[in-house]
């Protein structure tokens, strides 16, 4: 029998691309809080959890980043993002991502989850919006944790405890698009799979030493990987 593996996926760029609706409803989301659009129009949010951008966004605006503010901003984004996912015509699912949890969830020792920096409500939006929310019943989300390390031991955890197992008896993998998947990965001692499917090339998630490097997750070694057949 396989040995227990909790496989923990992010969203955007690994799963699915918003098409945009993702940094239009946190634009709209800052307007309506700050009266400014343009909080996030100097750095990448690649890899960044929902507090964080927001905490990055006040200071660059100037603005105290206190827990209630960055709290009001993210109510405001998540009333934005229902509105932008149900408008975005160029929202798709990625090319391997139903294939790959169809044929993990046929694997008695494996947990399916997320290490998403999506705070839950907007991981739930993006994911039911592209027809796989029902693959996934634990994760780590934005709303557990600021630093992308402390969101993926929390899914990790949690995958643990649904195999019933202790954690340390697990092999976890973490399968996402930026450096900072493949940091939170090795900062808790896992190993990752980094998929340039995001818009970081291939050559740039290779400088960060992934446990595994892919262009695609229809690339049959990822399933052979997460499954120990390799």
């Amino acid at each position: 029998m396989s040995s227990p593996t909790v496989c923990l996926f992010d969203i955007d760029g690994t799963l699915v691309s918003t098409g945009g609706a993702g940094r239009r409803a946190m634009e709209r989301g800052f307007a309506q809080i700050t009266g400014s659009s343009t909080a996030c129009a100097g750095f990448s949010m690649a890899g960044m959890t929902d507090r964080r951008i927001v905490r990055t966004g006040l200071a660059i605006l100037g603005l105290p980043a206190s827990e209630r503010a960055i709290d009001r901003v993210l109510a405001a984004y998540l009333r934005a993002l229902a509105e932008e996912l149900e408008i975005a015509s160029n929202f798709k699912v990625l090319p391997g991502a139903c294939e790959l949890l169809k044929s993990l969830a046929r694997q008695p020792t494996t947990a399916i989850g997320l290490g998403t920096g999506n705070v839950k409500r907007g991981a739930r939006l993006k994911l039911r919006r592209g027809g796989v929310w029902n693959r996934f019943r634990f994760g780590g989300f934005g709303c557990d944790a600021e630093e992308r390390a402390a969101v993926i031991a929390a899914g990790a955890a949690r995958g643990a405890q649904r195999l019933q197992v202790p954690l340390d008896h697990c092999k976890v993998w973490v399968i996402g698009d930026t450096p900072l998947d493949v940091k939170a990965a090795r900062d808790n001692g896992y190993c990752s799979v980094a998929v340039a499917t995001g818009g970081i090339s291939l050559a740039q998630l290779a400088q960060c030493e992934p446990t595994v490097l892919t262009a695609s997750l229809q690339d049959p070694v990822v399933l052979k990987t997460l499954i120990g057949a390799m």
